[in-house]
């Protein structure tokens, strides 16, 4: 992941409610959550949590998914693992120990 990748990342979940929001959805594992239980457990307003979804959805961090009338959330656990990645991969790099 480039570092501007990365960056959007993190912007995107240096929001408190989007933060929350995948927070939830990363607990929910790799079938995700239908965006109704997501609004309903976390009380946020539908056009609240629609742009907020957009958002993270524009990071990579979540994808949706269809299944029928109802859509659903899914986190995405290969970007997570990415940003995670790039802030430990140089770590201690400099006192030769990484």
């Amino acid at each position: 992941m480039d570092l501007e990748q990365t960056a959007k990342a993190f912007k995107e979940l240096g929001h408190p409610v989007r933060l929350r929001i995948f927070k939830r959805l990363v607990k929910a594992g790799f079938d995700g959550l239908p965006v109704g239980d997501v609004q309903e457990e976390l009380s946020i307003p539908g056009s609240t949590l629609s742009h907020h979804l957009s958002s993270l959805t524009s990071a990579g961090l979540i994808t949706q998914r269809r299944e029928g009338r109802v859509l659903f959330c899914v986190p995405q656990y290969d970007t997570l693992t990415s940003v995670i990645t790039f802030l430990q991969e140089e770590c201690c790099i400099d006192q030769g120990c990484g």
